[in-house]
C-alpha cells in the first residue's frame, strides 16, 4: 500500500481540470501534448488553451490512463499552469509538481516526469519544434523494453540529483522491465557522478579567480563568450547586445530574428546562459531586456 499525502488524495478523488478542451475564441489556441502509453500502463494528454497575444497559458486540463498518483499529479499540473506565460511553464520541474502535493512515494515519482513531458511536448506542438528532433532522441537506447536513451537518463539523474538505479527506474522507469540495463544504468550513474566531482573542483577554482576580477574585467570576460556565440546567431538573421551586468545577472538584448523568435527562452537559457555559465562563471543568470 503506497503512502500517499492527503493532498495527492484530494487531487485523486477530485482532480481539477479533467477532460478535454475542444472550443476556443478568437485570439485563442489550443494545443495538445501526449506522452506515455496505454500498453506501459501509463498515457497522459495535456490540453493548453493559449491566449496567442500574451503568450500565455488561459487554461489546462487532462486526460490520463494511469494510477492515483498519475490522476493527482496531472491535476496538479493543471493548477500550476495557469495564468503562466509559456516561457514560465517550460520552467516547471517534475519535483515542482510532486512538491505541489506535499510528495509523491518514490516508486511514484515517473508521473510527476510524465506530466512535465507532456507540458514540453504541448509547448513545442504549440511553437512549432518537432518532437523527433528533441535532444533526447539523439542518444543511445539504454533501456529497450520502454524505449529510453542515454540522454533521458541522464537529464532525469541530473535534474532529480538521482544515486540508484532503483532511483531511476522509479522516475522513468528505465531498467524496469526485463532488467538487462540496470548495468548500464549504473555506469550514467557513476560517469555523472565523477562528473559533478570535477565540476566542483573546477568551478571551486573558478569563483575564486571571476571573484578577484574588476567589473570591466568580468564584462569583458562575459563579452569574449558572447562575441563566440554572436556569429551563430547572426546566420539566422539575429544577434545580442550586452546591455548591463548586475551581480550574477547579465542583461542581454535580442535583436533581428532572436527577438521575435518563439524559441528565444530556449536560446537564452539553453545556448547563451549555458555557454557562459561554463565558460565564465556557474552562477551567472542571462536575462533579456
Amino acid at each position: 500500500m503506497w503512502d500517499y499525502t492527503d493532498k495527492v488524495m484530494e487531487h485523486f478523488y477530485h482532480p481539477r481540470n479533467q477532460g478535454a478542451i475542444s472550443a476556443s475564441n478568437e485570439g485563442e489556441a489550443i494545443t495538445i501534448g501526449d506522452v506515455g502509453s496505454i500498453s506501459c500502463g501509463d498515457a497522459l494528454r495535456l490540453y493548453l488553451k493559449i491566449d496567442i497575444a500574451t503568450d500565455s497559458i488561459i487554461t489546462a486540463s487532462f486526460q490520463t490512463f494511469g494510477c492515483a498518483s498519475a490522476i493527482a499529479s496531472s491535476s496538479a499540473l493543471t493548477e500550476l499552469l495557469k495564468g503562466q506565460t509559456l516561457d514560465e511553464a517550460l520552467k516547471i520541474t517534475n519535483r515542482e509538481i510532486a512538491d505541489f502535493l506535499g510528495g509523491l512515494p518514490e516508486a511514484k515519482m515517473h508521473c510527476s516526469v510524465m506530466g512535465q513531458e507532456a507540458l514540453e511536448a504541448a509547448i513545442f506542438n504549440y511553437r512549432g519544434i518537432p518532437l523527433d528532433n528533441h535532444e533526447e532522441d539523439e542518444g543511445a537506447l539504454v533501456c529497450s523494453c520502454f524505449g529510453i536513451s542515454d540522454a533521458k537518463i541522464r537529464r532525469v539523474i541530473l535534474e532529480n540529483e538521482l544515486e540508484t538505479a532503483e532511483q531511476v527506474t522509479n522516475y522513468i522507469k528505465a531498467g524496469g522491465g526485463c532488467g538487462s540495463c540496470l548495468a548500464d544504468i549504473d555506469d550514467l550513474l557513476y560517469s555523472i557522478a565523477a562528473e559533478k566531482a570535477n565540476t566542483i573542483a573546477r568551478t571551486t577554482e573558478v569563483v575564486n579567480n571571476y571573484a578577484t576580477l574588476t567589473t570591466v574585467q568580468k564584462i569583458n570576460r562575459i563579452q569574449q563568450v558572447l562575441e563566440e556565440i554572436r556569429p551563430t546567431l547572426i546566420a539566422d538573421g539575429g544577434d545580442l547586445e550586452l546591455l548591463d551586468l548586475e551581480g550574477d545577472v547579465v542583461k542581454l538584448v535580442l535583436k533581428g530574428a532572436c527577438g521575435s523568435c518563439s524559441s528565444s527562452t530556449i536560446t537564452l537559457k539553453m545556448g547563451i546562459e549555458a555557454k557562459l555559465r561554463e565558460k565564465v562563471l556557474s552562477t551567472l543568470v542571462v536575462e533579456a531586456v
